[in-house]
């Protein structure tokens, strides 16, 4: 499992260095992983200060963007 988190963790980098800021359901959507291990490699990619993640008040999308 911790080489699926490392991967995909990898693959949501160059989804936002090539896309930009992300809501986190869209990349559930279009990410072939499940959800969980696509939450944990957005953690991974947090504990590493690698991306900023951002939540918006009254429909709590949740956003995630590299760090610059």
């Amino acid at each position: 499992m911790h080489e699926r988190i490392g991967l995909t963790a990898g693959v949501i980098w160059h989804h936002l260095a090539e896309n930009g800021a992300t809501p986190v359901a869209k990349l559930v959507y279009v990410l072939p992983e499940e959800e969980a291990i696509i939450q944990r490699s957005i953690g991974w990619l947090a504990q590493e200060d690698k991306i900023t993640l951002s939540a918006r008040g009254g429909d709590h999308v949740e956003t995630i963007v590299l760090k610059g």
